[in-house]
């Protein structure tokens, strides 16, 4: 017969590789990218009329106005457009002026 306490730890010591590259994917993948979200999120809900921003389209404009889901964002004299929230990516740099 097999002694099932003998080959228990064997089959522990099998999985511990799997489990450690598992951890440490999640520390350099997952970690960095919830960071990252964390920040953007913070940074769209600050956001406010007279911000200039970019769109994850590559649109550049200035914002106009605030909904509660979207922005009204100002392109071009006389032209606004309605945007999703989630669709600004970040601020415009001084050098994108």
């Amino acid at each position: 017969m097999l002694n099932l306490q003998a080959t228990s730890p064997d089959l522990l010591l099998q999985f511990a590789p799997i489990v450690i590259i598992g951890f440490i994917f999640y520390l350099l993948i997952f970690m960095p990218m919830r960071k990252r979200q964390k920040k953007l999120e913070a940074m769209i809900a600050a956001l406010k009329n007279g911000d200039r921003v970019i769109t994850s389209s590559g649109i550049y404009g200035v914002i106009a106005g605030v909904k509660e889901k979207t922005f009204i964002l100002k392109i071009a004299d006389q032209v606004k457009i309605e945007i999703a929230k989630n669709a600004i990516v970040g601020l415009q740099g001084p050098e994108e002026n």
